[in-house]
């Protein structure tokens, strides 16, 4: 006669009493879930546990076969449904794998003969689970494993003529490759990197400082100084060779919390040197700096005295000038040897970039990026808060003289003739569309590419004027000495999701399929992307027909039908479906299936609603400001796109949503949330598409790195970057692919550097298949482009550490530079 099973006990209890509150919750949200159009698994799932927790309670030996075929339906279930990814299965299985092997270890001692049948089965559908997750784990479908040809020759020589222990802008060169020609680092040796030195600015956030606050700054080097803005744009120049402060500048910026931004992406060198053919070539300045005593220089923060013009005069000071953009609407030409301002230009070396506007309030316009430099002219653009009202400053774009910081010509890119200089009493067009983001140039065909922006408010376009909409959300291309327009390629049209250009284009020569070089510009496009034209005359290189694209506009507005979409892109190659929804367990996976379906989504360019829109890719973009790498003599692009969904829902005007601001309103800080919009009929939320543990719904990878042969246009490897390490609550180096704030940098020596992801890293990696080849932990965000130069003969590689406020990343002060150890 068969003994009786043992009583539960305790823990039995407890696996009973989980097992029911888990089957009710699957059951209810399951039923709410399929009611939403949603897959039926989790009211199926419900259902069974429920009867294994009845079975449980009475100690069935069933009770095991009957968990060990949940295990295996949610395995197949998994499977049909994400395939071999790793981290999608996960959620599904967790959760249930975990109590399995609670049951295993703990429970099933409970169950006499004829227990063995279950626990066997048990055991089975926990090996099953294995099997399929260490296949999953060294098959990720979201990897791309190509190799390219291994070449390390000469690099060709700079087309500005850049010597190659320089990095005289913020892209290297005004071409914006982010490519260096040194070669001492390799990925032989690259494992060796150390730090050679350290600098802390001493710029931190302070209380009156807006959320968004950043440190994006990638640092230039001319001789043997180098020159790098803090996020009050303070101006530090620092011995190339140890880090040493030589001297500072301090605008003494008086931010406040309605600022959009507080950051400075770098500042722009230019040389007016007889012998300089051209404002950025800095082939005859390597070691000008030594020997022009900067090194006894003092520091500088405040004006400069009245006899200083003469001084100045006297002794060819501020021949060799860095130009700082400050984010309260001013652009300040400092001495590059000692950091006097330049007496000569503008006022006392400060340009008033407010002259003209519509609106004066400081931190409305913001020019957070380096301008671009000719021999003849500085071209300026700057940021416009996004989604306030539609009473803000214009987004135009203006040329100064280089030497005087005098008006030469504006390029308005809402008014009905953009070149149109205002006259007395009048100002530049309210809320003209903006470039916030650094731009190209060509110093042969004297043209500057400009990233273009929308007319905020950025999520409802129901008041644009044709003028208005005309250079909206493109690549506008001007002749930089003059500002006429050359060609304006559009990428979105009426952009209702503030998808504008949001990095600096790349210029490169090609070699098509036929042989012939041809000169060309790449523009990559948050929608992911990357548009591809002649930089002469803006035709279309790589194909980007035009699809429709779902319509429905919130009252008052309208939808283009369609839109353009690169052949070349890294934008999604499915539409989102519930499928695709995330959770760190099958409990929060579930609410984000809920969530999924209750927004608004119908792929790419969904409108903007008042149920609320799924935008996918997000407002962050696949691409943002970090922008591409080019290795020029390998025609070689590295990219680094994001994949995070973003939310946004119209909010219409009514109690507590006035149309007209209230007097002495002001700018919400941060790009996130609740946005006003006043002057339009909604205001808006906008917030990453997140569970209620604050992790992405969309399921893992959200970044990327990747190679691109141009020459071909394919995606040769992609490869997940970065880890939870520092956004889960234990810090654990899971690498599932994290979102980014920054862009690549590649060398000739086979290279990649990069930081940007939401851990705190500076990484290399192999250009040829996209290996890891090396990492350094930093102590802050590396929400910034890194840099290469030499000094002496050794290959430094230097990273601006300071961490981004909205992006949630570790705020620092840090400045790192890392080398090869001396021989």
């Amino acid at each position: 006669m068969a003994r009786q099973s043992k009583p539960l006990g305790i823990i039995g209890v407890i696996s009973v009493l989980f097992t029911l509150l888990t089957a009710v919750y699957l059951l209810v949200g399951g039923a709410w879930l399929v009611s939403l159009g949603g897959s039926p698994y989790y009211v199926v799932t419900g259902v069974v546990l429920l009867i294994f927790a009845w079975l449980l309670w009475r100690a069935s030996p069933k009770a095991f076969v009957l968990y060990a075929l949940v295990l295996i339906g949610t395995a197949v279930w998994g499977l049909w449904e994400s395939g071999s990814d790793f981290w999608a299965l996960v959620p599904r299985s967790g959760v249930l794998v975990v109590f399995g092997v609670w049951l295993l270890l703990l429970m099933s001692w409970h169950l006499e003969p004829p227990r063995k049948f279950g626990v066997l089965s048990l055991f089975v559908g926990l090996v099953v689970w294995g099997g399929v997750l260490a296949f999953a784990h060294f098959n990720d479908p979201q990897q791309i494993n190509g190799t390219l040809a291994e070449s390390r020759g000469t690099p060709a020589p700079n087309a500005e003529g850049i010597q190659p222990s320089e990095w005289p802008a913020y892209g290297r060169d005004q071409q914006g490759t982010r490519y260096s020609p040194l070669q001492q680092i390799t990925p032989e040796n690259v494992h060796d990197l150390q730090v050679a030195w350290t600098f802390r600015t001493g710029d931190m956030k302070g209380p009156n400082d807006p959320v968004e606050i950043t440190s994006e700054v990638t640092p230039i080097k001319i001789g043997d100084l180098l020159y790098l803005c803090s996020p009050h744009q303070i101006l530090f120049a620092l011995s190339a060779q140890t880090g040493e402060l030589k001297w500072k500048f301090d605008r003494k910026l008086q931010a406040d919390p309605s600022f959009q931004h507080v950051t400075c992406r770098g500042v722009s060198f230019v040389d007016l040197s007889a012998s300089a053919p051209d404002a950025q070539n800095t082939a005859n300045v390597a070691g000008a700096t030594a020997a022009s005593g900067v090194e006894a220089a003092a520091p500088a923060s405040d004006p400069a005295p009245a006899a200083q013009t003469t001084a100045q005069a006297a002794n060819g000071a501020c021949t060799r000038r860095i130009l700082l953009p400050v984010n309260d609407g001013h652009l300040y030409a400092l001495d590059a040897l000692t950091g006097e301002r330049c007496a000569g230009f503008a006022n006392n070396g400060d340009l008033d970039l407010q002259h003209a506007m519509p609106v004066t309030t400081p931190g409305m316009y913001e020019p957070t990026s380096p301008p671009i430099v000719t021999s003849k002219v500085i071209v300026v653009a700057g940021a416009v808060e996004d989604n306030f009202s539609n009473r803000e400053p214009s987004g135009v774009i203006r040329g100064f003289d280089v030497r005087t910081g005098e008006l030469l010509w504006a390029f308005d890119p809402g008014a009905a003739d953009p070149n149109k200089i205002p006259g007395p009493g009048e100002h530049y067009v309210w809320n003209s569309p903006n470039s916030w983001a650094p731009a190209a140039y060509d110093p042969k065909l004297d043209i500057v590419y400009l990233p273009m922006g929308v007319k905020t408010p950025d999520i409802w376009g129901g008041d644009r004027t044709p003028d208005l909409e005309r250079y909206a959300t493109g690549l506008l291309a001007l002749h930089a000495s003059t500002g006429k327009l050359a060609w304006f390629y559009q990428t979105v049209h009426h952009d209702l999701w503030d998808m504008d250009q949001p990095s600096q284009p790349t210029l490169a020569d090609i070699t098509d399929k036929d042989g012939k070089t041809v000169p060309v510009v790449y523009a990559p496009a948050k929608t992911g992307n990357l548009f591809v034209l002649d930089r002469r005359t803006g035709a279309l290189v790589v194909p980007a027909p035009e699809m429709p694209v779902p319509q429905g506009a919130a009252p008052g507005d309208h939808v283009a039908p369609t839109q353009p979409f690169s052949q070349l892109t890294f934008r999604p190659s499915k539409d989102l479906t519930d499928a695709d929804m995330w959770g760190a367990t099958m409990y929060d996976q579930l609410v984000c299936r809920v969530m999924f379906h209750k927004l608004r989504y119908e792929g790419t360019f969904t409108p903007p609603s008042l149920q609320g829109t799924l935008v996918f890719p997000g407002n962050l973009g696949m691409f943002e400001w970090g922008g591409l790498a080019i290795d020029t003599d390998r025609q070689v692009a590295v990219a680094n796109p994001i994949a995070l969904p973003f939310v946004s829902r119209l909010i219409p005007r009514g109690p507590g949503n006035p149309q007209e601001p209230q007097p002495g309103a002001k700018g919400s800080g941060t790009e996130a949330g609740i946005q006003p919009q006043y002057g339009v009929p909604f205001g808006v939320t906008l917030n990453p598409f997140l569970s209620p543990f604050g992790l992405p719904c969309k399921q893992p990878a959200w970044g990327y790195i990747s190679a691109v042969d141009l020459k071909t246009n394919e995606i040769i490897w992609k490869k997940r970057i970065g880890t939870v390490r520092d956004s889960s609550p234990l810090p654990l180096p899971f690498r599932m692919g994290m979102p980014m704030l920054g862009g690549p940098m590649v060398t000739a020596g086979g290279v990649i550097f990069i930081g940007a992801t939401a851990d705190n890293y500076l990484r290399a990696f192999n250009v040829n298949n996209g290996d890891l080849l090396w990492q350094a932990r930093l102590p802050a965000g590396g929400q910034a482009t890194p840099m290469t130069y030499s000094i002496n003969g050794r290959q430094f590689v230097v990273i601006a550490a300071g961490g981004h406020g909205s992006f949630g990343t570790k705020l620092g002060d840090y400045v790192i530079a890392y080398a090869l150890p001396q021989q």
